[in-house]
């Protein structure tokens, strides 16, 4: 943690690209975003975020997701938000995010 005169500001997590395991996650690996690489790898799929309930409350699940959309604008890569968590909470508060998703929907099935 780091002190800013009276006040206590929590540093955000780092979150860690597992490339091998199709994973964005916290350095511990209790939080992660799991994704799938589909249409010969254009587009992300991400089908799962996991938050241990010792870590809710955090922001952890939203954190995952930026990490994942950030890797995925600076790869030109496409997502479809297949976990709900991205497609019914994430993208409804971030929707600068949505000209990322694939497709005419918000949900695809490729």
């Amino acid at each position: 943690m780091a002190t800013t005169g009276a006040s206590v500001v929590a540093e955000a997590p780092k979150i860690v690209w597992n490339e091998s395991n199709h994973k964005f996650e916290t350095e511990d690996k209790k939080a992660y975003l799991q994704y799938q690489l589909r249409n010969e790898g254009k587009v992300m799929d991400i089908v799962h975020t996991f938050v241990p309930s010792s870590k809710r409350g955090l922001g952890l699940a939203s954190i995952l997701c930026v990490a994942a959309f950030n890797h995925a604008q600076s790869h030109s890569l496409s997502v479809i938000p297949s976990c709900s968590y991205v497609f019914e909470t994430f993208l409804p508060r971030n929707p600068g995010w949505n000209s990322l998703v694939y497709g005419d929907s918000l949900k695809s099935s490729i």
